[in-house]
């Protein structure tokens, strides 16, 4: 399914197709193809080149754990998530190795993961990342250290039909994608003045 973004201006085409489907395809990707989704992770940007991501990936192959990561979904989520291969947990390191709070850990990851979705999109794959999870329960249920914190649990996977999902959850699949206008988030010389076009 196709749902190109229609832009004020040009940007490149794998951010315009880049989108978070609901319904997907209970299908593997290759694992090269998976392996290149985290190098892509591995060279974004963070401060201090402190790379404080960490990610802890489940698929069908190991129901146990996937089920595990699953339980820890909200309801909501959990009633589309279930023919997504790939669940993936995206952890940040939130003290630095002085033992002080990374301010920069949740920008930097979110980079990472940005860089993810962008070649998930290039190879044909697509990321819907989801707040709606229980933090705690991840973090017991995976046995993270105590200074590692999880931030987003996310699927990857090929589009599916969307016809799959429930009444609500295709209306919401199948329309068109919509952002706030440029002029309501960039500014220029102070803040409330938009960006001269």
């Amino acid at each position: 399914m196709n749902k190109t973004a229609q832009t004020d201006y040009d940007i490149h085409p794998l951010i315009n197709q880049r989108w978070s489907p609901r319904a997907f395809r209970n299908e593997m990707p290759p694992r090269d193809a998976l392996l290149r989704l985290f190098e892509a992770a591995r060279w974004a940007p963070s401060s201090g080149n402190g790379q404080p991501w960490q990610f802890v990936v489940t698929s069908i192959e190991n129901p146990q754990a996937y089920e595990k990561l699953f339980a820890t979904l909200h309801p909501a989520n959990q009633a589309w998530v279930g023919s997504a291969p790939l669940l993936v947990m995206a952890v940040m390191e939130a003290l630095r190795d002085n033992g002080r709070s990374n301010l920069w850990a949740p920008y930097d990851l979110g980079q990472a993961v940005a860089n993810l979705a962008i070649q998930a999109t290039a190879e044909g794959l697509f990321v819907h990342q989801m707040a709606g999870f229980d933090r705690e329960q991840a973090k017991v249920a995976f046995n993270l250290p105590e200074q590692f914190e999880p931030m987003t649990v996310f699927v990857i996977g090929y589009p599916g039909d969307p016809d799959s999902l429930s009444d609500d959850l295709r209306e919401r699949e199948l329309a068109p994608r919509e952002r706030k206008p440029l002029s309501s988030f960039t500014f220029e010389d102070e803040w409330g003045q938009p960006l001269e076009r």
